[in-house]
């Protein structure tokens, strides 16, 4: 039976489940006399909903604490064996997948190497599928447990009826792929299963925003910086979050040609491998046979010898250049957007990050517009390289809450955008 504003009752449970499971999973071990004024239910409210989710086995007793001149109060929190969750980053040198618990602990990961970036559609499927029934083998975990699969990918993610979620991928190679479709074609997971599948720098967006430099923050970039460039972008008017194509924002008219095809593009200046590009044409030595990750070290050891002996000219100054486009290219996502902070993550940002951020602070600054400038703060994200990751498993745990803890119902088609949701949630607490 709906009331006036056409909620049912089984809304209402929904949503109360949805608010203790919220506040122990963020604020907890809680009592019960804790969660009455946290979430704004009655105690009434509070009893029930707790005795379904322990009776479920999503909540458990975690010790007691003493009251004011009463018995002590026993204190809850989410079980962290209640479910499971896997995060899948689709990356530039590698496939990584991790299984966590529902606390987002990690219980076990596999890795595939990509072989001179190759991304062809089918090798990457099967290094999804291996990965996840590796990982589940390895922590003995049955498949049925599983809440859902996130995947943070290269690209623009579509969702379709039809086909669930398709990707066009212009940078790897892909033109409208229906990955959810193909990881579905011969699955060995339950149907029941959902996959969750968006684009990396927002995934990356969603970790660092739960957990790490974005808590708090109503308007935030946060800012995807590897072998190519990329930002998710929050705001209250963008309100579940929106990855942008930042690194293919033109930086300079008719200049290096992009991976996109286009010219001028920042990711041609300020990707890792544009950077790895411009130092070797201009002389620069790279060791041979190197993947990226393996380059970029040699090229900021050169740049900044550990001994103190003299940089290389080179290496610097392509460096120092790359900060200047980095800084150029943030000054116009200040003066768009106005974001409080922004966060630069991925593996090249956190490598780079100890010697670039202060240039890459001082060009924004002196490329925005005053106003926003000053109440800006960049700085780099906290959650290290994994937090593609981290934020493509948050797909499915959001997908939970916003079921009030109950499993996802069979063939889903694509993600419910509530991650953002959740976030004001914690905020206002």
């Amino acid at each position: 039976m709906a009331g006036r504003n056409g909620r049912t009752v089984r809304d209402l449970r929904r949503a109360n489940r949805t608010a203790v499971l919220q506040r122990l999973y963020f604020d907890g071990p809680l009592s019960r006399f804790e969660l009455g004024p946290a979430t704004g239910l009655s105690s009434g409210s509070i009893s029930n909903v707790v005795a379904d989710l322990v009776g479920d086995g999503l909540v458990e007793e975690a010790g007691s604490v003493d009251s004011d001149g009463g018995r002590p109060r026993t204190l809850l929190r989410v079980a962290p064996g209640s479910g499971h969750l896997i995060g899948v980053d689709v990356g530039e040198t590698r496939v990584r997948i991790e299984l966590f618990d529902l606390t987002l602990t990690e219980l076990a990961r596999a890795e595939r190497p990509l072989e001179q970036r190759r991304y062809e559609v089918e090798g990457i499927v099967g290094h999804i599928r291996g990965g996840i029934a590796e990982v589940l083998a390895v922590a003995g975990v049955a498949p049925e447990r599983l809440l859902g699969v996130g995947i943070g990918v290269p690209g623009i993610v579509e969702r379709t009826a039809e086909r669930g979620a398709v990707v066009h991928g212009q940078t790897i190679g892909w033109d409208a792929v229906p990955l959810e479709a193909l990881l579905r074609e011969g699955s060995e997971l339950p149907g029941t299963v959902p996959y969750f599948i968006d684009n990396g720098a927002k995934t990356l967006g969603q970790a660092e925003m739960w957990f790490g430099g974005g808590r708090g923050a109503r308007n935030a970039v946060v800012v995807l910086f590897g072998s190519g460039v990329g930002a998710c972008l929050v705001t209250p008017e963008v309100e579940h979050g929106r990855a942008v194509e930042w690194g293919h924002l033109t930086v300079r008219v008719r200049g290096r040609r992009c991976r996109c095809g286009a010219l001028g593009c920042l990711e041609a200046y300020a990707g890792a491998e544009a950077l790895l590009d411009r130092w070797r044409e201009e002389g620069g030595r790279p060791p041979r046979d190197a993947d990226e990750e393996t380059a970029l070290t040699a090229m900021l050891a050169a740049a900044y010898p550990a001994d103190g002996g003299a940089p290389d000219p080179v290496a610097l100054a392509v460096l120092e250049e790359t900060a200047e486009y980095l800084g150029a290219g943030l000054s116009d996502l200040i003066n768009l957007f106005q974001p409080e902070r922004i966060l630069i993550g991925g593996w090249a940002g956190l490598q780079l990050g100890t010697r670039f951020l202060p240039a890459v602070r001082r060009h924004a600054r002196s490329y925005a517009l005053r106003h926003p400038a000053e109440k800006v703060t960049v700085d780099l994200g906290r959650l290290g390289p994994d937090a593609v990751t981290v934020g493509a498993a948050i797909l499915p745990l959001a997908d939970f809450f916003a079921r009030g803890g109950r499993r996802p119902e069979p063939a889903p088609t694509g993600p419910t955008p509530v991650w953002r949701t959740v976030l004001e949630e914690r905020a206002t607490h």
